[in-house]
């Protein structure tokens, strides 16, 4: 059971240290509470709703987000993408600046516009991050259904500097372009709108009452959920793999569980002198049965505690020095395999193997319990 117990704590740590890479990983593009509208695609974000909201107890950051389909062409190079229009605040609400993979987080410079793009559109594009020339032409269409003689004029057209580089995951690399809320304004004719209110909470607030205040001052014809309520089905197939996990490792500790029930019935066989002497001392068969059950899951308890010793030793190691390489590390985020160890699956751990041991030993010890020797 020592094994068993040891490899359950190894894959379960590793399964955990995907999870939170890709819960940071997703946190980075979203905010802890995000508003948007039941009507349409955007609503009214005046300043006066913005200084409403940031006087809410718990609320540190908000900023008003405008996102269009976009037509980008750098040099020769063209592409379709999503132009998200933020404020200068953005960065401390997400922290998407942590995951630029080269030139900066910067979206405004003395008055110029600039732009920080996903990985997988830049490999399109091929930007020069070091050309301070070069601009980046970004064209949305009009609104209305007006017919131009020439194409071009159909569109709202506007320059942006690209500086930056992010990588999260390929969702994100590959949608979206990051431009200052004021040039999306222009480019949208949109001017004090949003297509999302993305706030960010105090640490230690409570989300479920900072969303209760905010849906008193935004009303009931807007959309207020938190980070969970945005990524609903991740979570979910979060759960049901962790759940996967426990049931599919369970079973393998069921069937290594075999081996205490032979290991027992040869005790059985070893020990029948001694069950005659004691049944003659006046041993009840219960107490004869609680005897080999005891022995069954202590002997369980003590593999057990080792095998998660050195499940936590092997994990450390990982944490630390990443024995354990990715393949294709070279073009992840990480690598090597992420680990991240939980004291609940220690224990679940520990519960498991002990409730697998007692459930195992049932038979031997009753059959130990029943056995009629005579001593000679």
């Amino acid at each position: 059971m020592g094994g068993g117990a040891m490899f359950l704590i190894v894959i379960l740590s590793v399964f955990n240290g995907f999870e939170g890479l890709v819960k940071k990983l997703y946190n980075a593009f979203y905010p802890d509470i995000k508003v948007t509208s039941i009507l349409g695609k955007t609503f009214d974000a005046d300043t006066n709703l913005i200084s409403q909201l940031k006087k809410i107890d718990g609320v540190m950051y908000v900023s008003r987000s405008l996102e269009e389909n976009a037509y980008i062409k750098y040099n020769d190079k063209e592409n379709i993408a999503t132009i998200k229009g933020v404020e200068s605040n953005f960065k401390e609400i997400t922290g998407i600046d942590s995951f630029i993979l080269f030139g900066k987080y910067e979206l405004e410079n003395s008055g110029r516009y600039q732009a920080v793009i996903g990985a997988a559109i830049d490999q399109v594009l091929n930007t020069e991050m070091e050309d301070p020339v070069l601009k980046m032409q970004i064209l949305v269409p009009k609104k209305g259904r007006r017919v131009y003689l020439n194409p071009e004029d159909a569109f709202e057209k506007n320059l942006a500097l690209p500086v930056g580089v992010f990588a999260i995951q390929q969702e994100f690399d590959s949608k979206y372009v990051i431009l200052p809320y004021a040039l999306t304004e222009e480019l949208l004719n949109e001017y004090s709108k949003a297509t999302s209110l993305e706030i960010k909470t105090i640490d230690g607030s409570n989300a479920k009452e900072v969303i209760a205040r905010i849906k008193t001052v935004m009303g009931k014809n807007y959309l207020v959920k938190d980070r969970l309520q945005q990524n609903e089905s991740l979570y979910k197939v979060v759960k049901t793999e962790r759940l996967a996990v426990y049931v599919i490792l369970s079973f393998i500790l069921f069937i290594i569980s075999f081996n205490i029930i032979g290991s027992l019935s040869m005790l059985v066989m070893d020990k029948q002198k001694d069950i005659t002497i004691l049944k003659a001392m006046g041993a009840t068969k219960s107490m004869i049965r609680n005897i080999f059950i005891a022995e069954g899951v202590l002997g369980a308890a003590i593999g057990a505690s080792i095998g998660m010793f050195f499940g936590f030793v092997i994990c450390l190691l990982q944490e630390s020095f990443g024995l354990v390489k990715l393949q294709g590390s070279g073009s992840f985020i990480i690598d090597s395999y992420p680990v991240e160890m939980h004291l609940q699956d220690f224990s679940i751990t520990f519960l498991i193997v002990i409730s697998i041991s007692f459930i195992a030993a049932i038979y031997p010890a009753t059959k130990a319990a029943n056995r009629n020797v005579s001593l000679k």
